[in-house]
This record gives C-alpha cells, structure tokens and sequence, in this order.
C-alpha cells in the first residue's frame, strides 16, 4: 500500500517514544550537524567538554522548546482528520451504491463514469497522503533531531560524572535532559496521531482499489459480453421483467451519484475552475483583438482572407476554445460536464466550419449536430427501458438514412471525375458508420441493447466530436496564422513572409496530426477498441531482450526515437523563432543571432538526446559503455569528423564568416548559405553548391569580401591620346564618378593620372559601391567614361607599334630576314 513504509517508520518511533531510556535512532548524521562532534567512524558519540556544555545547553532547550510548540498545535493533523473524513465518507457512499447495482448489467457509460468516479477520489487520496507525508516528515526530523542530542547529553553526563566535575554543571546537563524528555512526550501524541490517520488512510485506499478493481472487471465482462443477448426481442419486449418499475429508481439513482460527483469535482478544483476561468477571460480580449487587426492584414495580403473566418466570430471562436479547453484539460471531469460542454458548442462549432466542409460532407455537419443532441435526448427515457429502446432504433435509424442519403449524392454530385484522397477517405468512414449502424439496428431488434446503443453512441460521438476538434484547429490554426503576420512595408514583408513560411507550415502540420490523433482516440475508445490495444501494446513494448549488459526493450527504444525527433523539432523551432523573430529584431552585431540561435540548437539537441537516453531506461553504466565506444571511434576514425565539429564551433564563437558573406577559399569564391555542424555550404555565381568542411576553413587562406562591411570598390582604367589635356581629363572622369548610380558618396571617388603608356595617357577611376551591385555599377561606370570622352570628342588610342626597315650593302646573301608584325607609324 501506497506510503506504508513511512508508517511502519512512524510506529517504530512511536516505540521508541514509550521507552525514553532507550536511544534506539544513531544519529551519527544529525550530530555532525548539530554539534559536529560525532566520531570518524560513527560508531561512538563524543560527549561534550565542560567548556561547551553551556552555550550547547542554551541552543538544545530552546530548540526542545520550539519542538513542544509545533506539538501543541494541531492546525496540520485536524486538516488532515477533516479531509480524510470528508474523502472516507465519500468513498462509503459511492462504494454502498455500487453494491446495491448488478455492474454486469450497467450500460457502459456508466461505467465510464464509475471508474472517473473512484480515479477522482484516488487523486484526492494521493494529494492528502502527500500532505500527510509532509506533517510526518517534519514530526519525523523533529523525533530524530531529539534523539541524537539526547545521545550527546546522555553521554556527557556519564563523563561528567566519572571526571567529577562541578555539581552545577552536572544539574545543568539534568536539566537538559529532563526539557529533551519533555519535548519527547509532547512529541509522541501527534505522532500517534499520525499513525491513526495513517491508518485510515489505508483504509480508504483499499476501498478505492476495490471499488477500482470491481468497475475494471464490469468493463472487462461488459466487452466480452457484447456479442450476447442482454434483452429480450423487442416485439416481446412487453412482457419483459426488466422493464419495470424498479427501473425509475435506478435511474434517479445513476443520475443523483452523477450530481453528487459533479458537486464534489467542483468543490476539489477551485484551483484548476480558477486557472481555466482566467484562461477564458484572456482569450476573448485577444481574440476581439486579432478580428480588428486581420481586416488591415487582409487588406494588405489578400491570401490571408481565407483563414480569416473564425476570427470574424471571435465569440464562436471563444467558446469552442473555451469548450475544447475543457475536454483536454479536464479530461478526468464527470462526464456531466463533458456532456454540457458538448452541447453548448453545437451553435458556435456550425458557425466556425469552414466551406470546404460542407463542400466535402455535405449537409452532414448539420444532420451529425441534430441527431448528436436528438440521441442525448434519450436520457430523459433512461427510466423506461422500452420507451429507450425505441428511442434508440429511432435514431439509429435515421442517422442511417442520412448517411446513405449523403453517400449517394456525393457520387452523383461527382459524377466520373476522380475522387481526391480526402473524398476517398470520407466516403470510406461513411461506410463504416452504415454498417455500424446497420448492426445497431438489429441488434436492437434482437436484443443486444448493449452493442445497439454503443455502435449507435459512438458513430455520432466520433462524428459529432470530430466536427468539434475540427472547428478548435481551425480556430487554433487562424489565430497562430494572423499572429505570425506583420505589417511592414513591402520589401521587409517579403523576407518575414518567407521566414514565417516554414514556422506556419510546420505549426499547421503538427495541429492537423494533433487534432486527428485526437479523434482517433476518441472514435477507438468509443467503440471499445482503444483498451485492448492499449494492453496489447503494452506487452509488446514492454517485451525486453538483450544486448551484452545492456537490457532493452522496444517501447524504450521507440521512446528514444520519437524523444530524438521531438529534440530535433523543438531544437530546429528554437533556432528558427530566436533568429528570426527575436534576436533578428534586436540592434545585435552582424552574425550575433546566427550563432546564438545555432549554438542554441547544438545545446538542444545534446540535452534532448541525453534526456531521451534517460526516458528510454539507459542506466549512467549503460551510457559509459556508450560513451567509451565513442570514444573508441574518435580514437580510431572519426579525428577529422571532430576536427570538424570543433571547427565549426570555433566559427561559431569568433564568427568570420557569417551566412550571406561572400568568401574565396581553395581557389573557389561563393556565397556562404548554411555553416553546418561539419561543413559550410557555399553557393557558387553558377549556381552550384560547394560543401567546404569546417577545418579547412580555419586551416586555409580564407578571403572574406563581406566580413566587416558589404563595399567594393570598382576600378575603371582608360587611356588618351597625348597632347590631350590631363587636367580636363581628370575633371571629367570626376564628375562621371559622382553623377553615376551606384556609387557611394563616402569614400569619395578618385582619379588618377596612372602612368604615360608607351601610345597613351593611362587614367583610373576609382570608387565605391555595395558588393551585391559591383558588377553592374562598374559595367555603367565604363559606359559612362565611354560616353564622357565621346561627347568631348577626345578619342581612345589603340596600341601603336613602330617599324624601321633598314637596307643591307651588296655582298654574300645574307641570311633570312627576320619577319616582322606590320604596324602603324
């Protein structure tokens, strides 16, 4: 039983307690903090010196004192007595009512209804024996305290004695002992309290566990009993025993426990009533606020208009949120306030859908929401089994009817054109709702009310709720939508659109698998399939095999998997919200946000993969195996994969090269697009990726264009004719310098006389611009030159080369002349 070893401690106390000459409890580990004198080995209390018996004495009495005050109050152990005698009283009332009901024949909803019943009760007990535990354990401190000091005193007195030292020291040693035995016997009686409310509460564990056990059992008996015959045939239902009287008291029964708990739930979560009335006071506000903003969003990206419905009805949106709030977060509440929850969302869920499911299902939305409220309808025949059961053919019957009716319209309405994925999916578990309802049906008629009313039941559950969770998301879905957004103008808007098309799509995906997992969940536990595969998973996953010294089982490494890939998720999420939503909005160096938010991201991921070692069952020793075999790896292998890492962590750190700079290593220039765990990426002018690990980049000569700002500056070179004018020259090209686009005003351009070039005047501009520009700005710098010197009629030389021809004397032939490349005098 829950929290017994704690009590059998308090009895051997208590023991202790009624024989004060006995100092049963070592208290070696309290000595060493109270007066630090107990023996190395802690096998022998060092008694006090006659130096300290004073001062030691003051400290002991009034901490004696202190402990017979906390004694004489009894405000923790009247609480206690006042909850457990609430909660026993409870759990007799709800265990008598049980034994007066056959659980075999209970419809199964009651059972659910049971069982949350004896869980609620459960978690009371287990809030009230940890409170008890608290008590106990400052009782218990307090008990061990006193007894290690009275260990010293005791022995300082047999000292005192022996060495004979003055007598009013000695009575002073006695009148320590004498306020330590007092706190002793004020001490025992809130102990001994203790134990009987100890007591009691196992007491009224052992009821929850029986009542536990016994609805467990029902459930199990009411599934294998599914397939029998628990009525008789309708046509003979008249005459039927079971459809008597007795049947009205029952249900006045069922329905007054069902208040009873609804009444008691209330009362026990005030905190957890409190924290969901303050979520819902937030929500409306901001729900009120984000209409008003997505008209001007829209306004600005009509794309937005789509996912604007829900807001344009922020109390709809309000209550389903509200509503669905409900159903997850208080999922062990009485089924009574599920069922109202349910019900007072019908409205705002029908106005949230969008039109593409009515466009998908047709008008089943509205049939699923007025058969959904028509079959509750049948508790008020719950007191007439006849009147219940025909209430229940009814609407079987018609939810039948209605589903056929929307299958045969939606494949005449579509006529030969192919059916999209969704549609084929649709119209699959519209099929299975007709056969499902279609063995409801008779199996009404033949007698099997159970299996009638849990097919019936849960196609409409599955439906109905289905449209709920549906309406939450897309609620869910607009608001993340429309908070993401920005207003700002257009070219910044386009760089946050593209960073906030990732993050909407990943959030978007996850609400669609949360939202469907959700109602599978659901549809399974309805029809009572979710139990039995629940166990069957459990003892598959549980099933261990080995592996050396290591034990394993396939549950834990399924939750190693998915532990990693969620890491990995949040980790890439992190990243991208720190770079681009926070840090990227704050005045940060260059790089700074980069590094942070990719430092982040390693940090994340080595404490999520330690934390799914830890969730998966790896024991320390088990993760020193794997750690050495790491080891063993970088030591053989894997030098350059760690060069790497620490490379790339270094790049991190002192950051000369940021994503977007432009870098030349190894003989290669590009553009720097990702730096990588291992390696960076570069992005070549012709469009290629380069993959350069993270080692060579620290070992090689590294040129960074763009390291500490994004200016290039662009050389334009042009030659004249001699005899031209070099100051108008330089004039000239200063002024095309200043007046072309592109080109920064600081640093100024300059222009200079370069050189007297064997057939002209050589000139050069120098100047200024952005580096993504440099290309272009320095093509229409030379045009302009070109032009400058066209319109001044000042022309650009080409080479010129001399050619002198010398005649030979007559004589012997002389050898071949060389041959000489004609040129212009």
């Amino acid at each position: 039983m829950r929290s017994s070893h704690r009590w059998l401690c308090l009895l051997i106390l208590s023991l202790w307690f009624a024989s004060p000459a006995t100092a049963a409890i070592n208290p070696k580990q309290i000595l060493s903090s109270v007066t630090g004198q107990v023996s190395g080995d802690g096998s022998e209390v060092v008694p006090l010196s006659a130096r300290e018996i004073p001062a030691q004495a003051d400290t002991d009495e009034q901490f004696a004192d202190e402990v017979r005050q906390r004694a004489a109050t009894p405000a923790a152990t009247t609480s206690l007595d006042a909850r457990i005698s609430t909660l026993a009283s409870g759990v007799s009332v709800l265990a008598r009512r049980m034994r007066t009901v056959d659980l075999a024949r209970v419809p199964v909803m009651r059972l659910e209804s049971l069982r949350r019943n004896w869980k609620f009760y459960d978690r009371q007990l287990a809030e009230w024996q940890r409170e008890a535990d608290r008590v106990l354990d400052s009782y218990s401190a307090d008990a061990a305290q006193l007894a290690a000091r009275r260990a010293v005193w005791l022995a300082t007195r047999k000292r005192a004695q022996d060495a004979g030292i003055a007598p009013a020291l000695l009575q002073r040693v006695d009148d320590v002992l004498r306020r330590l035995d007092a706190a002793d016997r004020a001490l025992s009686r809130p102990l001994e309290r203790q134990i009987e409310l100890g007591r009691r509460g196992n007491a009224v564990a052992n009821s929850i566990e029986a009542g536990l056990l016994a609805v467990d059992a029902a459930s199990t008996s009411f599934d294998f009993h599914l397939a029998l015959r628990d009525s008789a045939p309708l046509w003979k239902a008249w005459g039927d025993p079971r459809y008597s009287a007795g049947a009205m008291s029952a249900a006045r029964g069922a329905i007054g426990l069902e208040r009873e708990f609804l009444r008691r739930y209330l009362e026990a979560s005030r905190d957890r009533l409190l924290v969901h009335g303050a979520f819902a006071l937030l929500v409306l506000p901001a729900l009120l606020w984000l209409r008003g903003r997505s008209r001007k969003l829209v306004a600005e990206d009509p794309a937005l208009e789509s996912s604007t419905q829900a807001l344009r009805r922020p109390v709809s949106a309000w209550l389903v949120l509200v509503l669905v709030a409900t159903l997850f977060f208080q999922s062990d509440s009485p089924i009574l306030l599920h069922e109202l929850a349910l019900l007072i969302a019908v409205i705002p869920v029908l106005r949230l859908l969008p039109r593409e499911i009515f466009d998908l299902l047709g008008p089943w939305p509205y049939a699923a929401t007025v058969l959904y409220i028509l079959q509750r309808a049948g508790v008020l025949f719950v007191s007439q089994p006849l009147w219940h059961r025909m209430h229940l053919l009814i609407v079987t019957l018609a939810t039948l009817g209605v589903l056929v009716w929307i299958i045969v319209y939606a494949k005449r309405r579509r006529g030969t054109a192919r059916a999209r994925p969704i549609e084929r999916a649709a119209r699959l578990f519209g099929l299975l709702g007709v056969i499902a309802l279609a063995v409801s049906a008779v199996a009404n008629l033949f007698g099997n009310v159970s299996l009638a009313e849990l097919l019936t039941r849960g196609t409409l559950d599955s439906g109905y709720v289905g449209l709920v969770l549906f309406a939450g998301a897309s609620v869910l879905g607009s608001i993340i939508r429309h908070l993401l957004a920005r207003r700002s103008p257009a070219p910044h808007a386009l760089a946050v659109a593209e960073r906030a098309a990732p993050l909407l799509e990943t959030l978007a995906r996850l609400i669609r698998y949360a939202t469907a997992a959700a109602w599978a969940l659901l549809t399974l536990n309805e029809f009572r399939i979710l139990r039995p595969i629940v166990e069957w998973l459990r003892r598959v996953l549980t099933a261990s095999f080995g592996l050396g010294e290591i034990s394993l089982t396939l549950g834990n490494l399924l939750l190693f998997v998915a532990a990693v890939y969620i890491a990995f998720w949040v980790a890439r999420l992190t990243r991208t919200i720190l770079r681009d939503e926070v840090l990227g909005r704050m005045p940060l160096p260059r790089g700074v946000a980069n590094s942070v938010s990719t430092l982040t991201y390693y940090a994340m991921v080595l404490v999520g993969f330690f934390i799914a070692l830890a969730a998966s069952g790896f024991e320390v020793g088990q993760l020193a195996i794997i750690i050495g075999a790491v080891g063993v790896g970088v030591g053989l292998g894997l030098q350059n994969v760690v060069n790497n890492f620490v490379s790339g962590l270094i790049l991190m750190f002192e950051r000369p090269i940021q994503p977007g700079d432009v870098i030349e290593i190894t003989g290669t220039t590009g553009k720097v697009s990702e730096i990588g765990m291992r390696a960076t990426t570069l992005t070549t002018a012709d469009g290629a990726d380069v993959v350069v690990p993270n080692g060579t980049l620290l070992s090689e000569k590294l040129v960074n264009w763009t390291l500490r700002d994004t200016s290039r500056r662009v050389d334009v070179d042009v030659g004249v004719p001699y005899g031209s004018d070099p100051r108008q020259i330089l004039d000239l090209l200063r002024q095309v310098a200043l007046s072309a686009p592109g080109i920064v005003a600081y640093p100024a351009p300059e222009v200079f006389l370069l050189r007297f070039g064997p057939s002209s005047l050589d000139f050069g501009v120098r100047a200024w611009t952005d580096f993504a520009t440099s290309a272009t700005v320095r093509t229409d710098l030379a045009v302009r030159v070109h032009d400058a010197l066209k319109g001044a009629g000042i022309g650009v030389p080409v080479p010129q080369q001399s050619l002198h021809i010398q005649r030979t004397p007559k004589g012997p032939k002389p050898e071949s002349p060389e041959r000489t490349q004609p040129g212009r005098d």
